[in-house]
């Protein structure tokens, strides 16, 4: 009896390591399609214009009148990036994601915002002096100038404290773009 409990222990040690090679085999292949599915950007220039840690916060701001209030809270620790995007025009930021909310404020030209949730692959343009909130999260989109000149953005981003700021995605919908 002790031969055959050895060769059974000896079998599923057997049978553990290779379903773990085969575990850790179709993960590594998943991250590598992963990156060759992403769609890279094009004629874009990013540029970090300032970084900071933050610790856990609530603001809050109100005015009367008019009536207005503002709310603003991170739980842990955040690290907040200004970020200078320059986009020639035909190019894109290729479909990606943030872990964390980001404000976009559109500094020059125009750029059209495409998401995953459009289904229609209209996206938003928004112009010089305009603004919007990229929720992050599962929040898939790409940025494209579809001007005839350079567009500037700024976007101020609050990402979990050593996350990735910018996660490439592969196209989620049927866009072109």
């Amino acid at each position: 009896m002790p031969i055959l409990a050895r060769s059974r222990r000896k079998l599923r040690s057997l049978t553990s390591k290779w379903i773990l090679a085969l575990v850790v085999g179709a993960a590594a292949s998943g991250v590598y399609a992963a990156d060759v599915l992403a769609t890279p950007s094009s004629g874009l220039s990013t540029t970090i214009l300032a970084q900071s840690e933050f610790n856990s916060f609530f603001a809050e701001g109100h005015a009367f009148p008019p009536a207005w209030r503002a709310v603003m809270a991170a739980y842990g620790q955040t690290d907040v990036y200004v970020v200078d995007n320059k986009i020639d025009p035909g190019g894109t930021t290729g479909w990606h994601t943030h872990p964390g909310p980001s404000l976009i404020l559109v500094v020059s030209g125009q750029v059209t915002n495409f998401t995953s949730e459009d289904r229609n692959c209209a996206g938003h343009t928004y112009t010089a002096g305009q603004g919007f909130i990229d929720g992050g999260g599962n929040d898939e989109h790409t940025l494209r100038n579809n001007g005839t000149t350079e567009a500037e953005t700024i976007a101020v981003q609050l990402i979990p404290h050593g996350a990735p700021r910018k996660i490439d995605e592969p196209n989620p919908t049927r866009c072109p773009v």
